[in-house]
């Protein structure tokens, strides 16, 4: 049975997600402020929880803190962090302070064992790198994981919470398009090879770069992707399953629906795209 901490400095929020966490099964304690947490930890030496739930904005020592201390520390638990402040700085904050989930408060239960779970995965603690975390430049290193693209996914959405839920739409659906194509053509889904990306904000346009480890591609040369078939956007139907590919194959060109420029560098594995914003 997988132990879980849960800090938080609401007494009813931590009553409520225990309750949650171990009808799902898990076994629960809970801590009602930073340095309580710490102590826990420490007390628990090598039978560590295997994951904390913890709350940023407490009295006395932040969960942003309490990251920090554990880290120094040389403790390196799975961490997921709640918290009903979502601004730029507190999500980028988060992570790159290593947390595996951003959670934004209210929780819904079925959000809750979602995160719980991709969070204890395997694969889910594998590193992310921030190379930028100014909130007009984000940039990062991917381990070549769907876990990895889910938990960046998660962050990055936090972060296009003033943009109409249209443009958000958009922006979503081809990041998570081009990043999951990036990882699974360019990286193989080898963990240990990375996939560079870079979320650039100005006044009126979002851009987005990606970047694979991959030796890169040719459209003309994909055969299984239905935009490669735009007179026929069924003949390509036929191509993946002549290779044994799963149903599917129309998201590049669901992109280029989506975004308002859409570029590949000369290899094939370096992406940018450009979503233009409304200045009014």
């Amino acid at each position: 049975m997988k132990n879980i901490l849960v800090v938080d400095d609401d007494r009813v929020t931590r009553h409520l997600l225990q309750s949650v966490l171990e009808k799902a099964g898990y076994s629960v304690t809970t801590a009602g402020d930073g340095n309580e947490a710490l102590e826990r930890v420490r007390r628990t030496g090598a039978v560590a929880p295997d994951l904390i739930l913890l709350d940023v904005w407490m009295p006395g020592m932040s969960g942003l803190n309490v990251l920090d201390r554990l880290r120094d520390e040389g403790l390196q638990p799975r961490v997921v962090v709640m918290t009903s402040d979502d601004t730029p700085e507190t999500v980028l904050s988060a992570l790159k302070s290593q947390a595996l989930h951003f959670m934004a408060k209210p929780i819904e239960p079925g959000a809750l064992i979602e995160a719980v779970e991709q969070a204890l995965s395997k694969d889910a603690a594998l590193g992310i790198e921030v190379v930028s975390s100014r909130p007009d430049w984000v940039e990062l290193t991917v381990p070549c994981t769907r876990e990895a693209a889910a938990r960046i996914e998660g962050f990055l959405t936090h972060l296009d919470t003033d943009l109409t839920p249209a443009v958000r739409e958009s922006v979503g659906y081809a990041f998570r398009e081009l990043l999951l194509n990036a990882i699974e053509w360019g990286g193989k889904l080898d963990p240990n090879r990375k996939v560079r990306v870079a979320c650039l904000r100005a006044k009126r346009m979002l851009l987005y770069r990606i970047a694979d480890p991959g030796l890169g591609f040719r459209l003309e040369d994909l055969s299984h992707a239905a935009i490669t078939h735009e007179g026929d956007p069924l003949e390509h139907m036929k191509a993946r399953e002549d290779k044994g590919l799963r149903p599917g194959g129309f998201g590049l060109m669901l992109v280029h629906a989506k975004v308002d420029e859409l570029l590949y560098n000369e290899a094939g594995n370096e992406v940018v795209f450009v979503k233009y914003l409304d200045p009014n």
